[in-house]
């Protein structure tokens, strides 16, 4: 059996790296082609081209790159083609990923599956009827996501959130954490302003000016940021002011299995976190942290979004276990005074969200069968 995949970031990459070890442990003559990074080709990938060359967000960064990229997705598509295999799997990255399935198309009869189902539900539902153009199976990993897919002409099954999969701290681990911070018995914070700069400079101030009011309350609660690399410097820089004394988790000066359990640590050893809208609810879920959502965006993206939006909440615990226990802060409601308040209802009622959030696990497929492993059953019984 011949499979060709393709990753485009490093959250496509460990999904790609999980589906093949399912494959591989169901279809042992099963061989790998395609573009990915180190947890694809740890499973026997050998990559086209470096996975990091499709790894670019927004236009400024795009633009310079487009002719490269267009040049990129013809190779791509024509290596598909010559290599015919039994299925071409696509994972996430869909501004590349679902145009050299659109050239595969167009150029042969290959099985197309796409793994991670675009967000119709929350904007834009007319995607999903453009990608039925050119994908034939779609993998989602929410539950609620199969027919907003199969109304628009694909197969769609959910295979379960990778979040469920993941480890968390032990006893032992947060009791190491404590000692490395000096943190002996106090409670800490977990702050998570983002992982693109544009984030961390936008939510900083907002997020630092609500920690004033909310600490001034709790003056013994401490405040930990774990960061990630592409901006640990800035983070560094932007909340050298912050109440709470902050400590940095810099991954820059730690081994990778190091930045791995103190960031697993401070997850799960936190009182309550506040954070950027994004899949890191599902990670506080799944350590069982109880947060507080906020975020904003320039003026013209919040009338824009505003105007699209299907849903009334953005946070991914609220939408899976349907209910609205996180607070959310988002665009105009993204203020200090409000986010501080948020924390203080948190902190002095965190019951009903810790319900939510074990619904959300459960329902992600946590304490059934690996989502990789699923993932690869899913894709062998559709073929």
């Amino acid at each position: 059996m011949r499979v060709f995949l393709i990753a485009g970031e490093p959250s496509g990459d460990r999904l790609g790296g999980a589906l093949m070890a399912g494959l591989r442990s169901l279809r042992p003559d099963v061989s790998f082609e395609g573009v990915g990074g180190p947890e694809m080709q740890a499973q026997g990938l050998e990559s086209q081209f470096p996975m990091e060359e499709l790894s670019v967000m927004g236009l400024s960064e795009i633009l310079p790159k487009y002719f490269h990229l267009k040049r990129r997705i013809s190779e791509t598509a024509d290596a598909v083609l010559k290599a015919q295999p039994d299925v071409l799997i696509t994972i996430d990255s869909p501004d590349f990923c679902l145009r050299v399935a659109k050239q595969v198309k167009a150029g042969g009869s290959t099985r197309c599956v796409h793994y991670v189902a675009p967000t119709v539900w929350a904007w834009r539902p007319g995607r999903a009827a453009k990608m039925a153009r050119m994908i034939d199976q779609v993998l989602a990993l929410f539950p609620f996501e199969p027919p907003y897919m199969e109304a628009a002409g694909m197969d769609c099954d959910f295979v379960g959130h990778p979040v469920v999969a993941e480890p968390q701290a032990t006893d032992e681990e947060i009791a190491e954490f404590r000692q490395e911070t000096g943190f002996k018995e106090a409670r800490w914070l977990l702050v998570l302003p983002g992982s693109r700069r544009s984030e961390v400079t936008r939510l900083s101030g907002v997020f630092g000016e609500a920690l004033k009011a909310f600490i001034a309350r709790h003056p013994d609660m401490r405040v930990v940021l774990p960061a990630a690399r592409p901006v640990a410097g800035l983070v560094e820089e932007l909340t050298a002011d912050w109440p709470g004394n902050p400590v940095v988790i810099d991954p820059r000066q730690l081994d990778p299995e190091t930045a791995a359990r103190r960031k697993r640590a401070a997850f799960r050893g936190a009182t309550m976190a506040l954070a950027a809208s994004g899949t890191v609810s599902l990670e506080l879920a799944a350590a069982d942290t109880p947060m507080v959502i906020a975020y904003d965006m320039s003026w013209a993206s919040r009338r824009i979004i505003q105007r699209m939006l299907r849903v009334d909440t953005v946070t991914l615990v609220n939408l899976v276990a349907e209910s609205r226990t996180v607070p959310e802060f988002i665009g105009a409601a993204c203020q200090p005074s409000m986010i501080a308040d948020g924390l203080e209802d948190v902190f002095n009622a965190p019951d009903a969200q810790r319900e939510a959030m074990a619904l959300t696990m459960e329902r992600l497929g946590k304490g059934g069968e690996a989502p990789g492993l699923r993932a690869a059953r899913a894709v062998l019984a559709r073929l």
